[in-house]
């Protein structure tokens, strides 16, 4: 049985360390861990209730209440009788009523409703920073972890390598010196993929972090299977669509202004009991009606300086719309460019590694037979890691690129 829950244990460690995780589940993890998400999720669902609130206010409003003052006298001192009739005692229950438009109220409604365009959008665009800001975190860790790989395969080359070469040194078909400058390389390899993990681990630790995940644990990461996506005209983008917004925002606090000095109608109404107590209170049930216009006549032009100040926040978001759209179309055309190029650079670089990689095999075979040159074969072996490393780093230029570019492709 002990031996069972050894092997148990052996096998669930072997699991977790092998554990990988690919950018989908990092993405998604971020994403559903993001407060900010949740903020503006949390803001929608109080705007709903300010919508409720609106269409609350404008139904009759019922208020009871309660007022008695009593002012006694003595021997002809106290307040005047006439004035306050020695007590007033109200018991009321009134209704209010505001009149308004269908229009005005939809003008209401109409800003609520943009107002949750503005924080849907801002949910789309937090989302792209999300996936933009994992995805490069990710690809970085994620070449961190292909190097150390390559560099680890190249030791287990080197390891098998200098077992011949012992034996070979044993039998004086090399000197000691070549045999220990070899080891020195090997050695050296070894401190660089340490190196390597350790950075890997690093790079882990805060892409765990962006994705808001709790763990510590040693994952590898699945290649990342991103590809350039077409981007839809800028106007099509949701980046564009907060500026259309903001101008739909302009136009809907203008139809406010106008609404808010159009007359103003209130209905009221009241019934209870109004009674000084001096004669009869029990007659003193009653009720009251009537209704309140209001007029707006003159009030030092605010209206109109109300209107100029949304017609100069449609020049800034012009501004801005403009300026936005030459940004986006230079920074569309300079990521292609930068594509292009390192695609072409991959393209060079995997040519010229063939002829490093004949060349090491060619070595590898003299040195069986003890014709190779150890400083040569040495040579060979580095200017093979330099020139692997590269075109695993343009990969990653390339994955990086291609993250930035599909950045831009969120539609409304």
């Amino acid at each position: 049985m002990k031996y069972i829950l050894i092997v148990f244990f052996l096998v669930k460690t072997v699991t977790a360390l092998a554990q990988t995780r690919s950018l989908d589940a990092y993405i998604s993890s971020g994403i559903l861990n993001s407060p900010l998400l949740k903020d503006y999720k949390n803001q929608a669902e109080s705007n709903a209730i300010d919508s409720l609130r609106i269409n609350a206010s404008y139904k009759p409003q019922v208020v009871a209440t309660s007022s008695n003052t009593y002012a006694p006298t003595y021997k002809g001192y106290g307040y005047e009788s006439a004035i306050t009739n020695g007590g007033n005692f109200s018991q009321l229950i009134s209704v209010t009523k505001r009149l308004v438009s269908k229009e005005n109220l939809q003008n209401q409604y109409q800003l609520i409703n943009l107002q949750n365009q503005t924080l849907q959008v801002l949910g789309k665009v937090t989302e792209q920073d999300i996936k933009r800001a994992i995805g490069t975190q990710y690809i970085t860790a994620y070449g961190t972890w292909q190097q150390y790989l390559f560099n680890k395969e190249v030791l287990d080359v080197l390891k098998k390598e200098d077992t011949i070469l012992r034996k070979l040194t044993e039998k004086n078909v090399y000197r000691q010196t070549d045999y220990l400058t070899f080891l020195i390389t090997e050695q050296q390899q070894q401190l660089t993929i340490s190196q390597i993990k350790i950075q890997f681990q690093n790079e882990l630790a805060t892409l765990n972090y962006l994705s808001g995940i709790r763990d510590t644990s040693f994952t590898t990461l699945a290649t990342p299977k991103l590809e350039p996506l077409d981007l839809p005209n800028i106007e099509q983008t949701v980046f564009y669509e907060q500026y259309t917004i903001d101008s739909l925002k302009l136009k809907n606090n203008d139809a406010l202004i106008e609404f808010n000095y159009k007359p103003k109608v209130n209905l009221y109404a009241d019934a209870g009991h109004v009674s000084t107590f001096e004669l009869d209170p029990y007659k003193n049930f009653g009720t009251s009606f009537g209704i309140n216009i209001s007029v707006p006549i003159y009030d030092g032009k605010q209206k109109k300086l109300q209107h100029d100040k949304n017609a100069i926040a449609q020049k800034t978001i012009s501004n801005y719309q403009t300026y936005f759209k030459s940004q986006y179309q230079q920074q569309i055309a300079q990521l292609m460019q930068q594509l292009q190029a390192t695609e072409q650079l991959i393209t060079e670089t995997t040519n010229q590694i063939k002829y490093i990689e004949t060349l090491i095999d060619a070595n590898r075979k003299l040195l069986a037979t003890g014709d190779a040159r150890i400083p040569d074969y040495i040579l060979a072996i580095t200017n093979y890691i330099t020139t692997k490393n590269s075109i695993t780093q343009n990969n990653i230029n390339k994955l990086q690129i291609i993250n930035q570019l599909n950045y831009w492709n969120r539609k409304k």
